[in-house]
């Protein structure tokens, strides 16, 4: 069943305008009698039957409400190097649909593309478009925010504050080395930070920067990933050994 997100939380009766109404009229082929979930971005679900229909907006009647099943019991945050071209819009669709609790955009040493701010934030408007489609057709019970991009000094300082809590774990992936995902000690942890570097990879420093803040740094195994494919292989072997996946 088709699962759209609503801002102004699920009520007995709701109005769908804009895109969204005519994304469901025209392109999914929906009219009245129809049902559709709605998702209030919290974790909680309703079944809805379209009782009334316009061009631009439809209407909606509330037949069931329940917590969304689909979130994982891990929280992920994505610190993700910045690459070039739009091969970010990937990274986003692709971690929110395996379960992304967040993703942040990161400036590293070697990362080639550096918009400017006023690009940054036109692109920024972009990715969170891309996560609120991704996570409506992968039905998950909320949007993941793509947050404001960071240098990877600050990235590292945001998480090794967040590490001080004994049931974080930042784990740093380098394409030079690191123990295998099969000896990560997952018990009590609730919430983990993972970075992914650039086309160029980590610089020794970066990778020396990480270890002194006590992150835990890993392999993705004897081949070179790319910048885009890392994330994906990284959110998969997570969601798998946490139970969240098959």
């Amino acid at each position: 069943m088709p699962k759209f997100f609503i801002e102004s939380g699920i009520n007995e009766d709701m109005e769908i305008v804009g895109g969204d109404a005519v994304h469901i009229l025209k392109s999914l082929r929906m009219s009245v009698g129809d049902r559709l979930t709605i998702c209030d971005g919290s974790g909680s679900d309703a079944e809805c039957e379209i009782y009334e229909a316009g061009r631009d907006y439809l209407k909606l009647k509330v037949l069931s409400r329940s917590l969304s099943l689909s979130e994982p019991n891990i929280e992920v945050n994505l610190y993700q190097c910045l690459p070039k071209g739009d091969k970010f819009d990937g990274v986003v669709r692709k971690s929110v649909e395996l379960g992304v609790h967040s993703v942040t955009p990161v400036i590293s040493s070697r990362v080639i593309s550096r918009p400017d701010q006023k690009a940054l934030a036109k692109k920024a408007e972009r990715w969170n478009k891309i996560s609120r489609e991704a996570a409506g057709q992968s039905g998950r019970g909320i949007v993941p925010m793509v947050r404001e991009a960071l240098s990877f000094d600050l990235a590292v300082k945001e998480a090794s504050l967040s590490d001080k809590d004994e049931c974080i774990l930042n784990i740093f992936f380098y394409e030079c080395g690191g123990k295998p995902m099969s000896e990560l000690n997952l018990a009590g942890i609730k919430t983990i930070n993972i970075f992914i570097g650039p086309e160029g990879g980590y610089s020794p420093a970066e990778a020396k920067t990480a270890e002194n803040a006590g992150f835990f740094t890993a392999t993705l195994g004897s081949r070179i990933l790319r910048t885009e494919t890392a994330p994906v292989a990284a959110l998969s072997v997570i969601m798998y050994i946490t139970g969240n996946m098959g």
